[in-house]
């Protein structure tokens, strides 16, 4: 803490709580990295699904329904199978439905053949259906790594922000004849206790205390100053 380094304390309690509070900065900064390459990892996986879906609707998907509505007058168990197309929902719905269409071309591939089906198509679409898949599990790891990290960076303002409590008494008793000293550590107690617009106190991240006045604190998901 930088406030810490600049006057330090032979007291046996501050020392604790210092050496308490560069660990706790620590954590702060491990979480809220791995909540930003999970806000990433999200953000990809979401663009890479609604860009398959869409080439998979305009493709393949489109082909299989054309041909399966053609051959589905001969072949009447197809109709059911090819004429319903994956469409509005959850990409969970759209996946199985898509996967049951995929599995049926392949399972009626000759049968399909004769009515102008495309080999390549079908082999795109399987592929197209794994890259999907991909997405999917991409989405649903990174929504519980967010979810993880945030609740470790609210326990971590927890406990900081009781750290803090805890020097703050001792702060004031020695800098009581050094305002200089006391607005120092009054400024870096109160980044601390000063969200940003919009956003409660519980759910912050801050800087470290003596961070200078006037600089923001983090957010669950922004940055945990560095202790120097």
């Amino acid at each position: 803490m930088v406030h810490g380094r600049a006057y330090p304390d032979s007291d046996a309690g501050f020392t604790l709580s210092l050496a308490k509070l560069d660990a706790l900065v620590a954590r702060g900064q491990q979480a809220a990295t791995a909540q930003r390459d999970a806000l990433v990892d999200r953000r990809t996986a979401t663009k890479q699904k609604r860009a398959l879906r869409r080439a998979m609707l305009a493709g393949p998907i489109a082909h299989l329904a054309e041909v399966g509505g053609i051959a589905a007058k001969e072949h009447a168990e197809l109709g059911s199978t090819f004429l319903v197309k994956p469409g509005v929902g959850t990409y969970a719905r759209f996946l199985t439905t898509a996967r049951a269409m995929y599995t049926a071309a392949i399972e009626h591939k000759e049968v399909l053949a004769k009515y102008g089906s495309s080999e390549s198509l079908v082999t795109q679409f399987g592929a197209q259906l794994d890259q999907f898949e991909a997405a999917v599990l991409l989405g649903d790891n990174a929504r519980a790594a967010s979810k993880g990290a945030t609740f470790e960076l609210r326990d971590v303002t927890r406990q900081i922000l009781q750290t803090v409590r805890l020097m703050d008494g001792r702060n004031r008793q020695r800098f009581e004849n050094d305002p200089t000293a006391l607005g120092s550590w009054i400024s870096a107690r109160q980044v601390l206790k000063t969200p940003k617009s919009g956003e409660a106190a519980p759910a912050e991240t801050p800087a470290a205390p003596g961070a200078p006045a006037g600089a923001e604190s983090g957010t669950a998901a922004g940055d945990v100053r560095p202790a120097a």
